[in-house]
């Protein structure tokens, strides 16, 4: 895997899941630091953060204060920008709708950690779905960051 500059995780409204994993990408020190954003495949407008969703984030100590989703757009598709879905389905409509997506640069974020179970939405359910989700995500982005950080350790052993 290459070096990115920006990471963007995309579900598909951008209230939940997307935001989730930006803001605890955001709680680790990466050895190359990276811009990291949320998406979402459909927004009709500007909506903040889903309240359980802020309750499971507010408890583990991450504030995602003023957060308000935006809609993935072609721009959003650059060489140094790893794009990161929840689910297959995503994927494939990402890759399909969008004419700049790239296969070498969007991924399902389970998938590229080597789990393969995909990270599930809590919308409608109880705040432990909403707990269940963060657990599981927080465990994939903590692999994440190893493979970033072992990525960045051999990217500067090349220069």
């Amino acid at each position: 895997m290459k070096q990115y500059n920006r990471i963007l995780f995309v579900a598909e409204n951008g209230t939940c899941r997307a935001p989730m994993a930006a803001g605890i990408l955001g709680e680790y020190v990466l050895k190359h630091p990276v811009e990291i954003g949320a998406r979402g495949m459909v927004v009709l407008f500007p909506e903040p953060l889903n309240q359980k969703a802020e309750a499971v984030m507010i408890s583990n100590g991450i504030n995602l204060d003023g957060y308000m989703s935006a809609q993935l757009t072609e721009e959003d598709f650059t060489e140094d920008t790893l794009v990161l879905v929840m689910e297959h389905a995503q994927l494939e409509k990402v890759l399909e709708k969008y004419e700049r997506a790239n296969p070498e640069n969007v991924y399902v974020l389970t998938e590229l950690v080597g789990d393969e179970l995909e990270i599930l939405d809590p919308y409608g359910g109880s705040l432990q779905a909403y707990g269940l989700c963060y657990e599981t995500m927080r465990k994939t982005i903590k692999k994440l960051v190893t493979l970033l950080n072992e990525e960045s350790n051999e990217g500067s052993e090349e220069n």
